[in-house]
């Protein structure tokens, strides 16, 4: 354990800031999860919906540098390659 103030508070900051990507990092995930099952189950209409709300969450773990930016644009890609497949 640290025993300098500035490094308990260095600590205290990063295991917030941990939780924090932890939290947008789970929702994100949620929503692909989402997205995948809608596509599964062939609910076109939901499935677009859902697909905006991912690619929302998508887009801001990368603002926030969460995950990379190509890593962002392969998840986008692919959720609407297959809601693309679903509708035609």
């Amino acid at each position: 354990m640290a025993n300098i103030k500035s490094a308990i508070k260095r600590v205290r900051i990063n295991n917030d800031h941990r939780a924090q990507n932890l939290s947008i990092r789970t929702d994100m995930r949620s929503q692909i999860k989402r997205v995948e099952s809608l596509v599964e189950g062939k609910d076109v209409e939901n499935a677009k919906a859902a697909l905006q709300k991912a690619v929302t969450k998508i887009d801001k773990a990368v603002q926030k540098g969460i995950i990379h930016k190509n890593k962002g644009n392969r998840q986008k890609s692919r959720l609407t390659k297959a809601v693309n497949e679903l509708s035609a």
